[in-house]
């Protein structure tokens, strides 16, 4: 049976993962079929915006929200393996709340409640596996 330190770690990892992929799509996907399905962009809207003023602001926008998803990774990540395990598990136990935090802001500002199911459940799991064990 798994210790709860590994259940934690890996929901700690699996979210820390799931930013960086976020931030990828964010920051590098900008006009790809991906990114417009995943933004819920059609590609009649992406294909007018394309090379616009508004494509540029947008793309910049999305490249700066990417940063801060890789910040939110690479705090769960110096969590996992900083050197004294007490002091990573209270970095981890302040990124995943921001995660969570970060997931129910970004759920009702864009109206998405799919936003929270994604990314603030998983970080929630995690900090539940924390504290109940």
């Amino acid at each position: 049976m798994y210790g709860v330190d590994t259940i934690s770690s890996l929901f700690t990892a699996l979210v820390g993962l799931e930013h960086v992929y976020i931030f990828l799509l964010e920051s590098f996907g900008w006009g790809t079929k991906k990114f417009n399905i995943t933004f819920g962009i059609r590609s009649a809207e992406a294909e007018k915006l394309k090379h616009t003023q508004l494509d540029v602001l947008v793309k910049t926008l999305f490249a700066n929200q990417g940063f801060y998803n890789l910040i939110l990774a690479v705090g769960l990540f110096w969590g996992l393996l900083h050197p004294v395990p007490e002091f990573g598990k209270e970095i981890q136990f302040f990124f995943m709340t921001s995660v969570v935090c970060a997931a129910v802001v970004g759920s009702i500002t864009t109206g998405k409640p799919r936003i929270l199911l994604v990314q603030g459940i998983p970080a929630a799991l995690g900090l539940v596996s924390s504290w109940i064990f």
